[in-house]
């Protein structure tokens, strides 16, 4: 069985795929400092590392990367994977320095390009908010960067003495009557208003209605408000690993 770990700045979301389909999926938090063997007794607790037979990393966190090594090779007998220069993708990364490029960006492109077929744009609801961009002639592009919902509210909260921190769901109307509220009704219909826009522009630089597909943790929560996003799939990245994996073996 394959492990695909994608080690975000905030979370990291990883899952076991057994052939094609994804059996299990866990989310937990990043912590940037955790040793290998730190590493091996939190995936021991999820899961049998006996069943693993490769393990591919795509990771936003450079600290860990050595820690992830030690990890497959202490507790698994696993091959390992690391997604970054020289791995074979199956797009051409039509970007000024590829290098430059995230990971965790290009296996959503991958999966993106294989699974809706180009042209097409994945909005990733992470730690900044990413829209990667697959050209018509399957070649990733390059993309736009915003920042991230939660870092973004962090800030306004940290800022402004008066507001306190909320919970991320829907309001129930769009004119908020409580602070709280109207904070809620910021976040959906800001971070919507954002996505519709950029990807609006995207399109109009593409010359083409390019698909929309929404990931990331708070996909569910926003994109129902976006009139550009054409579907959600919350597991976009892993899906991408697993295709990387496979193209290098």
């Amino acid at each position: 069985m394959l492990l695909a770990v994608d080690v975000g700045n905030t979370q990291t979301v990883f899952g076991l795929f057994d052939g094609r389909d994804l059996s299990d999926r866990w989310r937990v938090a990043t912590e940037p400092h955790k040793s290998g063997d730190e590493l091996g007794a939190l995936y021991k607790s999820f899961l049998d590392l006996g069943r693993v037979a490769g393990i591919c990393v795509s990771s936003t966190v450079p600290q860990l990367i050595r820690a992830y090594h030690e990890f497959a090779e202490r507790y698994t007998g696993a091959e390992f994977l690391e997604v970054g220069p020289g791995v074979k993708t199956g797009i051409p990364i039509r970007y000024d320095d590829p290098r430059e490029v995230g990971p965790d960006r290009i296996a959503n492109a991958v999966a993106a390009a294989d699974r809706y077929g180009p042209p097409c744009i994945v909005v990733d609801f992470g730690t900044s908010t990413n829209f990667d961009v697959v050209s018509a002639d399957a070649e990733y592009v390059g993309g736009v960067l915003a920042p991230g919902i939660e870092i973004s509210m962090d800030a306004l909260f940290e800022r402004a003495a008066r507001l306190r921190k909320i919970d991320f769901v829907e309001p129930p109307t769009v004119i908020g009557r409580t602070t709280v509220a109207s904070l809620q009704s910021g976040l959906v219909y800001g971070f919507a208003g954002q996505v519709d826009g950029i990807v609006g522009r995207i399109r109009g630089e593409l010359g083409v209605e390019a698909r929309a597909i929404a990931t990331g943790g708070l996909a569910d929560l926003i994109s129902p408000h976006s009139g550009t996003i054409d579907g959600i799939d919350p597991f976009l990245t892993l899906e991408g690993l697993r295709l990387i994996w496979e193209r290098n073996h």
